[in-house]
């Protein structure tokens, strides 16, 4: 295969192209752009983010997957305002996550974002009724008048399924029905985006469907922008959009249609599973691949009319 150098057009051209697009995430509602986070613990440091790149757009329902200290939680806690990046830019709702002062977070947190934990006993005051509690962060931010946040509260119970619950105490709740009540909580202020952490680890299949599915209305009926942290491959299979993390990056995407059969008209879900390019170039092929094939230290690239081939390393041979 032969290859032609560029002319010095060629890379005007280029350069011209690039200062003429738009800025990354321009159109994204949550933008994390080579995204560092580096603890420190008794003096050895630890990268949980490494560059990470991540994309979400207003409106959708997505999950996150990944290994344990894979990074995702650290994600979380940043898109939540409750950790500060090392480097990189993050950006959501418009708000700069890396340049935020006390004030501006606490902002933050009370409008921008809603946040529900996997502790289910976390979510809520326990001396407070299911309705006050929802009702609290609009008490918290004030300026509405009474009988508003308490309709409101009514309401988000309601399209929950918990609107029986409204006067019981999180004790006499299971433990669906307490996720569902905090699901309304963190709905209370009509947050751009609705964070949620393993919110059902600590529930039975047949609960965490019914969390999933109380995630889902909340998304369809108010447009609330939606990104769950999830060890549960049901409800990771049930977004469209699933983004895997390993080693502090975003590594594949498994994306998902409904397609109708023209003959029949047959419904069917179709899923496909990308590699994830990040800002340098790089892009981690998922792990099963590269076993399947050997393929490890490097691998051997070609440059075809429309795709890039990736082999194993063929100089190991023989």
């Amino acid at each position: 295969m032969t290859t032609t150098d560029p002319t010095l057009a060629d890379l005007e051209r280029r350069a011209a192209d690039r200062r003429e697009q738009p800025a990354y995430g321009h159109d994204a509602l949550i933008t994390c752009d080579r995204l560092v986070r580096i603890f420190s613990t008794d003096g050895v440091e630890v990268q949980a983010l490494q560059g990470l790149d991540l994309l979400v757009r207003e409106g959708e329902l997505m999950a996150l997957v990944g290994a344990s200290g894979s990074g995702k939680s650290t994600l979380m806690n940043i898109l939540a305002g409750l950790d500060e990046p090392t480097a990189g830019a993050a950006k959501v709702a418009g708000c700069d996550l890396l340049t935020m002062g006390a004030k501006e977070r606490l902002r933050y947190r009370r409008d921008i974002v809603g946040f529900v934990w996997q502790q289910t006993t976390r979510n809520l005051l326990p001396y407070l009724t299911a309705a006050q509690n929802v009702a609290l962060p609009m008490q918290l931010r004030g300026g509405t008048k009474r009988s508003h946040k308490s309709r409101r509260a009514v309401e988000l119970l309601e399209m929950l399924g918990v609107g029986d619950c409204r006067d019981r105490r999180p004790q006499a709740l299971s433990g669906g029905q307490q996720q569902r009540v905090a699901i309304a909580v963190a709905l209370a202020n009509e947050p751009s985006v609705l964070l949620a952490d393993e919110p059902t680890g600590e529930l039975d299949s047949h609960t965490g469907e019914q969390i999933f599915a109380a995630f889902r209305t909340a998304n369809e009926e108010l447009g609330t922008t939606i990104v769950i942290v999830t060890h549960d491959q049901t409800v990771a299979s049930e977004v469209r959009r699933t983004v895997a993390i390993r080693d502090g990056r975003t590594s594949t995407e498994v994306l998902r249609r409904t397609e109708v059969d023209a003959a029949t008209g047959q419904e069917s879900l179709i899923s496909r599973e990308y590699a994830m390019l990040d800002r340098a170039g790089r892009l981690q092929l998922p792990a099963d691949h590269t076993r399947a094939l050997g393929m490890r230290d490097r691998v051997l690239l070609e440059l075809e009319e429309d795709h890039i081939g990736v082999w194993p390393d063929d100089t190991e041979k023989g």
